[in-house]
């Protein structure tokens, strides 16, 4: 009976953490206060195509919300047909995204809350690597984006919803932190040295 227990404290942490990690960007306020009545999710849907890179690369997450920081490991690649996320949180496979450019596909560990939506962890991935000129494109009115050096910010008319800062210029390597202001988090991505 023991050990049950604490098979399912473990899932229980684990389902948590992939939560804080993942998709911190939802903005879920049953557990906060609510935030501002601005600055929806943006819903971008780029194709794989548009980055105009193919990438393979591991990454560190930590997310920073309300106090707590929690960790993540990703495996992410990204061709000009796809986009595949994979997320692992105590060697066990808690997520994967799958997106062509038109269709969003999902696998989720069965205790991570239905809250968890795909469609914002693209978007943090997109806004994060796909170049500038790309996301402008496609935002609609009255959002924005700037970029000067190595930060990015996203506006909703003029108030900044999200910065990032990057440490290196090629978006996908190094150390990149993004903030989003509205709904209070602080993702830092580290990718791993090849």
């Amino acid at each position: 009976m023991q050990f049950k227990f604490n098979s399912l404290s473990l899932s229980f942490s684990l389902c948590s953490l992939c939560l804080l990690c993942l998709t911190s960007s939802l903005g879920l306020t049953a557990c906060s206060k609510a935030p501002p009545p601005v600055a929806k999710r943006l819903n971008l849907q780029l194709t794989p195509a548009s980055l105009g890179a193919n990438i393979s690369i591991q990454q560190h997450l930590k997310v920073e919300r309300e106090n707590k920081t929690d960790d993540l490991d990703a495996a992410l690649e990204i061709d000009s047909e796809r986009l595949e996320l994979v997320g692992l949180a105590f060697g066990q496979r808690v997520l994967s995204v799958n997106f062509d450019g038109k269709e969003i596909k999902t696998w989720r560990h069965f205790m991570l809350p239905q809250q968890v939506r795909a469609e914002d962890v693209l978007e943090d991935i997109q806004l994060s690597l796909w170049p500038v000129e790309v996301i402008a494109q496609h935002l609609p009115a009255p959002w924005r984006i700037t970029e000067n050096g190595l930060e990015r910010a996203i506006y909703q008319g003029d108030t900044l919803i999200t910065k990032i800062h990057y440490s290196e210029t090629s978006r996908w390597a190094g150390t990149v932190i993004l903030e989003n202001l509205h709904y209070k988090y602080r993702l830092t991505i580290q990718t791993a040295k090849e």
